[in-house]
């Protein structure tokens, strides 16, 4: 095995830091998980850190490494919104000047808590659409003014924070898991948390875990070298990253047993499932490692087995629930959009309620605008089901009946102008 830029010692030694001063989150058992997998599921709780992630241990450790010369020219980072929590956390706590640079689409929540942190020792600025884009923008500022620029995730101090979380799961459970699941966005985490818990235990496996939307430590790992994704999805926007680190993607190469993509809609589902059973409220990030076990190539496999799930962030905003519940019912299944022709003569849309729809289903969405100068006027018509099986059942009426009617894919415009 090739030398690698992190040790469990330097993890140890990151843990001797920030020990104390960064809350030692709760290793929980599921119930409901457990039950469902016939397995020992753990949730390790970095939604409950004070920062509600585990970002602020790599941030804590790289600001409290500086020298007293580089403490005085100030740090600058830049964040899809959990590690400049954590940085303008340590900046406040550690009275050091920063400046945070996050995308313009990131949820107010996450501003919100930037600007409480840091108080009055965080300049906070709004740039771009991606973490990507304001990172250059950052990168560019601390050239200019020599501040020091603190990585999300690609330098092996924070590194070495993030996997002071396999530290204290090692602490927390005995015998040690027998697979640990964790989220992947630009690999530090995984990196850190595979680093120590190999060390530790070599037969526990690690298994990483990237949204289907933004899987570039998949594709990295595949081609043998760092990857940048042209397109992303950004809707798990704590893990929505279009390179992954060189310092990550070196490790995870090594240290990985696997890495595996969620789609987003599942991902969504098990956010809703977290809240409503467990009362857990996870952000699409923290949701992540958990939805995986859903996964057909992972659920086969836990039998007997004790698992563990890192829950990495709980920074979600309220006002994007309706979306996560329209993308669980789309991925599922129970959601549905079409164009549908109506007649123009009266009669037609009673006629679609009384033999078209079925008993359980429910119109979310009809528009509707009459032309007089046309015989057949479309309508844009969302149902949503009870049941998966009755889709096909609805079709079939339709086409009985002799309408015409379009289904919005999910690669329409229509569809994301809707969703």
């Amino acid at each position: 095995m090739p030398t690698l830029p992190v040790t469990a010692d330097s993890v140890r030694d990151a843990f001797t830091i920030i020990h104390g001063v960064v809350d030692r989150t709760p290793l929980q058992l599921n119930p409901r998980l457990s039950e469902r997998y016939s397995a020992e599921v753990y949730l390790k709780r970095e939604d409950l850190q004070r920062t509600r992630s585990y970002k602020i241990r790599g941030a804590y450790h790289l600001i409290h490494s500086l020298s007293d010369a580089e403490k005085a020219r100030g740090v600058i980072c830049a964040s899809a919104g959990n590690h400049a929590q954590g940085v303008a956390w340590s900046c406040s706590t550690l009275g050091i000047r920063g400046q945070i640079y996050m995308p313009q689409n990131t949820p107010r929540q996450k501003i919100e808590r930037v600007r409480y942190f840091g108080g009055q020792w965080v300049d906070l600025v709004l740039t771009g659409d991606t973490y990507d884009g304001c990172y250059h923008v950052a990168r560019q500022i601390a050239t200019q003014t020599g501040m020091v620029f603190v990585h999300p995730f690609d330098d092996t101090r924070v590194i070495a924070g993030q996997g002071t979380v396999a530290i204290e799961i090692f602490e927390q459970l005995t015998p040690a898991p027998d697979l640990v699941l964790v989220p992947i966005g630009g690999g530090g985490l995984s990196a850190g948390l595979s680093t120590y818990s190999k060390a530790m235990s070599p037969s526990t496996q690690i298994i990483g875990v990237e949204p289907a939307g933004a899987a570039g430590m998949m594709a990295s790992v595949l081609a043998n070298h760092v990857v940048t994704l042209d397109e992303i999805d950004t809707f798990i926007d704590g893990a929505a990253v279009k390179t992954v680190g060189d310092i990550p993607f070196r490790i995870c190469k090594s240290l990985l047993d696997h890495i595996v993509a969620v789609p987003e809609g599942q991902v969504c589902t098990e956010m809703i499932a977290l809240y409503q059973n467990d009362g857990i409220i996870a952000e699409p990030a923290g949701a992540l490692a958990v939805a995986a076990l859903e996964l057909k190539e992972i659920a086969g496999t836990l039998q007997g087995k004790r698992v563990v799930c890192i829950v990495s962030g709980g920074n979600n905003d309220i006002s994007r629930y309706p979306e996560v519940l329209e993308r669980s019912l789309i991925f599922r299944g129970l959601k549905h959009y079409f164009l549908v022709e109506f007649s123009q003569r009266a009669g037609s849309l009673r006629r679609y309620l009384d033999e078209v729809l079925g008993p359980d289903d429910d119109i979310t969405l009809f528009e509707y605008i009459k032309k007089n100068n046309r015989e057949f006027g479309p309508a844009l018509v969302g149902i949503e089901l009870t049941r998966q099986e009755d889709l096909q059942p609805l079709l079939s009426r339709m086409e009985s009946i002799g309408l015409r009617y379009e289904t919005i894919s999910s690669d329409s415009a229509l569809f994301r102008f809707l969703v």
